[in-house]
């Protein structure tokens, strides 16, 4: 039973409206279609990650974890206002994270500190056993390292650390392993393509074989399917961008075959998802 850790669902504008702050239009992405995707490599499991596209609602995230049933978890973004009775109702319809998006592009979005927003999501995150999941450039990671490792809460790290150009060996990829290497950071190895060709489904074997040495048990796949295409292209609020032509299966045979182990896949596609949303036993 795999479970794909990162997601997005995308509906109808008219019944779920995106942010007047968008760079794009993003098209339908239906569960349908992931179930019957994921049904063909054995993957039944997924987690719902809100979209920057979507702003703070989350309507969408948790109609789909209800469909979902115990297949489901769900990552949401919140305002500090979020009254009690919300957030447990987050709870009860699949919730387990927070997610802190300073990366996808959104129009006219002042730089916010990382800072800020990270120790406000933290402490709810805390409270309720949650996690916060964090997408920043390699910089802003870095520059926020020491505020990271004293978390109280576990943090997930976003798409390999968006490491960009830097190798595993350099002086920010060897501090970005560092923070991997903590026992409460967990890392999504999702989204090769965003830290390599536009269309790239294999990591790159340096890395994932750096992350997976200081952390296998903290090692969580994700397809990041639809695959939004990059941010370069994403210039106009009115224009539908196609999704990127990654075939779901390609993404899955090509990350299984570069980790070259069933029991090694087992624990980053089934156990580690399984301890880190709670997912039934």
């Amino acid at each position: 039973m795999y479970c794909d850790a990162h997601v997005h669902i995308v509906g109808p504008v008219e019944h779920y409206p995106q942010v007047p702050t968008r760079a794009f239009l993003a098209d339908i992405a239906d569960l349908e279609t992931l179930r019957r995707l994921g049904a063909a490599r054995g993957i039944t499991r997924f987690v719902i990650v809100q979209p920057s596209f979507y702003g703070t609602d989350n309507t969408l995230v948790l109609e789909t974890l209800d469909r979902l049933g115990d297949d489901r978890r769900g990552v949401a973004v919140i305002d500090a206002a979020m009254p009690p009775e919300r957030l447990a109702e987050l709870v009860r319809r699949g919730v387990r994270g927070l997610r802190l998006n300073l990366y996808s592009p959104l129009k006219d979005r002042e730089a916010a500190p990382l800072r800020i927003a990270f120790l406000s999501a933290a402490k709810v995150a805390q409270a309720l056993g949650w996690h916060v999941e964090v997408i920043a450039s390699l910089a802003m990671l870095l520059d926020n390292a020491a505020m990271i490792a004293r978390s109280a809460a576990p943090v997930v790290i976003d798409h390999y650390g968006v490491y960009g150009r830097s190798r595993p060996d350099s002086s920010e990829g060897r501090g970005l392993l560092d923070l991997m290497s903590l026992p409460h950071v967990w890392t999504k190895l999702s989204a090769p393509y965003r830290v390599s060709n536009p269309l790239a489904t294999r990591p790159d074997p340096a890395w994932l074989a750096a992350i997976l040495e200081r952390a296998a048990d903290r090692c969580v796949w994700g397809s990041d399917w639809p695959h939004i295409a990059p941010h370069d292209t994403l210039v106009d609020p009115t224009q539908t961008v196609p999704y990127r032509n990654i075939p779901y299966e390609r993404s899955v045979d090509d990350f299984l075959a570069a980790l070259g182990s069933a029991a090694l896949a087992g624990r980053v596609m089934r156990d580690n998802p399984a301890r880190l949303y709670g997912f039934p036993a």
